[in-house]
């Protein structure tokens, strides 16, 4: 989604959009602000659309929508456009983190949800740090006492549980590093936060090549290649719930692994 060019309807004349970019940036002129989140607003319809395929139906869209915005008006102020990146990669990212970041905060999860993902996230802990690999449904589900169908379920509904407690800023910028190589600010950070950084995508990184097949392709088309649950079911010829558990297993591993990571780090 590329904007090249405002158009000042006043004159009737088009404005390079980095007129715009350098009036806010170097004159913070209000009205380059106004409009440039006006020509970006799509973006916040864009992500909404996408992020709402795998969320629970108690989320209504007008809310995501809202939570977007002030993640774009985020996006605007803190853009360098003069570094050359493209602000569309860098304000979906911010974009969508506001939307996860306003649902946690409204509390959409009851404590039943919250104690069911518990438990399973606790479940793939104990057996992966036991059997040192990735856990099969069938050991998951003599750990747990539970049937493959009653696992199924679990997984489905705590999808939306693990979407919201998943680390979202450590996925933006595992997103924004490893596939545009963009940094959300310039600022210097202490040396331990960037070893820390680089170190849990190193964590992430391994933990997605040692996820079994099926998941390890739902979360490369979902993260990276950006694609909804609903157009990766089609591709990988599996209904949608399926793909939900898919994506709803992929993340139960890679927090258990970034908590592993950081257990060992404080201890």
């Amino acid at each position: 989604m590329e904007v090249k060019k405002i158009e000042e309807k006043e004159t009737g004349e088009e404005l390079p959009l980095s007129e715009w970019w350098k009036a806010w940036r170097e004159r913070r002129d209000k009205k380059a602000q106004e409009r440039l989140v006006k020509k970006y607003l799509p973006l916040v319809e864009y992500v909404a659309n996408r992020l709402s395929v795998g969320l629970s139906s108690s989320v209504k869209k007008e809310d995501l929508i809202s939570y977007g915005r002030i993640g774009l008006l985020d996006a605007v102020n803190k853009f360098e456009y003069e570094r050359g990146l493209q602000f569309e990669t860098y304000a979906i990212w911010r974009i969508r983190g506001a939307m996860i970041d306003g649902l946690r905060q409204e509390d959409w999860l009851s404590r039943s949800l919250r104690e069911k993902t518990k438990k399973i996230e606790e479940a793939y802990s104990a057996l992966e740090q036991k059997l040192l690999r990735s856990v099969t449904d069938e050991e998951l589900c003599e750990h747990l006492g539970l049937s493959l169908r009653e696992l199924h379920k679990l997984l489905s509904d705590t999808a939306f549980a693990n979407m919201l407690s998943m680390d979202d800023p450590v996925l933006d910028e595992e997103g924004e590093s490893s596939r545009h190589f963009l940094v959300a600010d310039r600022k210097e950070k202490e040396p331990e936060s960037i070893l820390d950084r680089e170190q849990t995508k190193v964590i992430l990184a391994e933990t997605i090549e040692r996820l079994p097949e099926k998941e390890r392709l739902v979360v490369n088309l979902f993260y990276y290649e950006e694609l909804t649950l609903t157009e990766i079911a089609r591709i990988m010829n599996l209904s949608p719930s399926r793909i939900s558990q898919l994506h709803s297993k992929a993340l139960y591993r890679m927090r258990t692994a970034l908590k592993r990571h950081q257990s060992l780090v404080t201890s």
